[in-house]
């Protein structure tokens, strides 16, 4: 039997007992860095934080799949291959590097699986015309965007009301109370 880990639980907001689908396996995915720079700070903590997470879960349970992805395609990633005359490739490649390079330095260790976000596009794509059809996204001045008020559970994780978030949104759908 495994020791009791407690986490804090974001939905409940208390901290309680880690239960697992199954008694001797965790799986965790953590958003990774978007590869156009160097890494900061902000994209160390996470690194730090959920290294140290794994380390406690593979002390007591047998089997830890930790997946951290790096997003590989973004406009700042666009605008600093255009600037550089390179492939957006030849950008990802240095920073996912440079960014392995510096976590070493830091101590930490490298996650069960790293995918890159162009190794799922026609996936993306797919769940995002599922998201439009149903009236969960749609599409302002060439984005797509979640449609908030399809999802009355929205906001929940964050504590945050709907309103509040929906004050600085972007488009021209209004939003009916």
């Amino acid at each position: 039997m495994n020791p009791t880990i407690h986490l804090h639980n974001t939905l409940t907001r208390t901290k309680e007992p880690l239960r697992t689908e199954r008694p001797n396996r965790v799986t965790m995915y953590v958003c990774g860095p978007t590869v156009y720079d160097y890494a900061h700070i902000g994209n160390a903590r996470p690194a730090v934080v959920f290294d140290v997470l794994s380390r406690l879960l593979r002390h007591d349970y047998p089997q830890v799949i930790y997946v951290r992805n790096f997003t590989d395609v973004d406009d700042k990633i666009n605008a600093a291959a255009a600037a550089a005359g390179v492939p957006i490739g030849t950008i990802t490649d240095r920073y996912i590097n440079a960014y392995h390079e510096d976590m070493r330095a830091l101590g930490i260790l490298t996650p069960d699986l790293e995918p890159r976000v162009t190794g799922h596009i026609p996936v993306i794509i797919e769940l995002i015309r599922k998201l439009i059809a149903r009236g969960h996204a749609y599409v302002e001045q060439g984005h797509v965007l979640f449609h908030v008020p399809s999802y009355p559970a929205y906001g929940q994780l964050s504590g945050r009301r709907t309103e509040d978030m929906l004050a600085g949104a972007r488009g021209s759908r209004t939003v009916q109370a």
